[in-house]
């Protein structure tokens, strides 16, 4: 009996111990309130809670969002795309369709990527200048331009050390390579949307797809802003921000000045004698307003399509734009021209035409269009043309 007693009196001191292990104190009830803070760090019963999003000045393609805990969410608009970048030192948030609803495709999905981002396939080159400005080129891997193809001088250098190894174009990329050296990410163009099966295959092999909308900006700076995208993707938006506000200052200084009443023509001769032009509603008619000038067809092609340039026959580019005041010649396709013989070469009747009689005839350099960033400065140079400068451009040059 009395064995027993000594039992029930354990047992009691055994439940009044367990008791007042769980009974909140002042302290342990504030312990206790957290404790749903730190199931969301450990990511047990994660729950993003949305903090705030990025101000986005001229972009329409993109969004940046960010939650508590160091989440960042990214969204390309068209497509309805979004990728979750998950800080190194937490958890992957369950059930994401339900935490981050939305999106403008049904049923989308939420990739995760986590910190840091890296290992990239970047078939997309107007997104290589804005790596390299963010000093962000140890994130790519792989490139789908081969060395000789790069005017940026950052990822040659890249290349030509085997920091970043060419791993095939957008529609034939080596998946041996890329799947042995574990690719993350692959970012691509527009092109992608020709080859849909290359989507399949690198899905099937864990390989996320990104697809690069900036060529899809109406607004020249919106093209610039998409480092604020890449900025975000890489951790690094105070370097992003500055980038682009640099960008902002120079259109703001040519703005300030007094609009020229000058009309610009802006095309190539294709290899079979057509002249490529651009459609009224691109960015580069956008650029010559903006530098002051007027983009000599007003309103050409149709902006629906989302097709920055058209071809044109010879007598229609006569007709359109002999009397313009300056011819700026697109050498991103031929390699452009370095004298007006050159471009009569290609095509003799534009020895009739006003700019060519008055010697205002210029030529784009070849790297203009890999300079994503540097927009500002080619808005800079087409306001210095129309001023009648000829000196210190940075993506124009005068033919003689």
């Amino acid at each position: 009996m009395r064995g027993r007693k000594k039992t029930v009196i354990f047992l009691l001191i055994g439940l009044l111990w367990l008791y007042g292990c769980s009974s909140p104190s002042s302290d342990s009830a504030s312990l206790y309130e957290g404790r749903e803070e730190i199931e969301a760090d450990s990511g047990l019963e994660a729950k993003l809670v949305y903090e705030r999003s990025m101000e986005i000045r001229y972009a329409e393609n993109f969004k940046v969002d960010y939650y508590e805990g160091g989440y960042t969410l990214l969204t390309t608009t068209i497509d309805g795309a979004r990728y979750l970048i998950v800080p190194e030192d937490k958890e992957v948030p369950q059930n994401l369709e339900k935490e981050i609803p939305g999106g403008d495709i049904p049923d989308s999905k939420v990739v995760v990527l986590k910190c840091p981002v890296k290992d990239i396939y970047l078939v997309a080159s107007s997104a290589m200048d804005a790596f390299s400005e963010l000093d962000g080129l140890g994130a790519i891997a792989f490139s789908g331009q081969k060395e000789d193809g790069w005017y940026i001088e950052a990822a040659k250098e890249a290349m030509a050390n085997g920091d970043i190894l060419y791993a095939g174009k957008y529609n034939k990329p080596d998946y041996e390579l890329i799947v042995s050296k574990n690719c993350t990410l692959a970012i691509e163009n527009m092109m992608i949307s020709h080859s849909p099966e290359v989507i399949e295959k690198l899905d099937d092999f864990g390989i996320p797809v990104m697809i690069e909308y900036s060529s899809y900006e109406s607004h020249p700076l919106g093209r610039v802003e998409w480092v604020k995208f890449y900025g975000a993707l890489l951790g690094k938006e105070e370097e992003a921000e500055e980038i682009f506000e640099e960008q902002v200052a120079i259109l703001e200084r040519v703005g300030a000045d007094e609009k020229k009443d000058k009309t610009v023509a802006f095309f190539f001769i294709t290899s079979n004698g057509l002249v490529q032009v651009r459609q009224s509603s691109d960015y580069v008619p956008k650029m010559i307003e903006l530098a002051g000038g007027n983009y000599i067809f007003e309103d050409l092609g149709d902006s629906e399509t989302r097709r920055s340039t058209m071809n044109m026959q010879i007598e229609e580019f006569y007709s359109g734009a002999k009397d313009a005041d300056f011819l700026i010649y697109n050498s991103s396709i031929d390699g452009g021209i370095s004298s007006v013989e050159e471009l009569l070469d290609k095509c003799e009747v534009l020895a009739d035409f006003k700019a060519v009689k008055e010697g205002n005839v210029w030529c784009t350099t070849n790297d203009m269009y890999q300079q994503s960033l540097s927009i500002g400065y080619l808005i800079e140079d087409i306001h210095g043309m129309l001023r009648g400068e000829k000196e210190d451009m940075h993506y124009l040059f005068h033919i003689d």
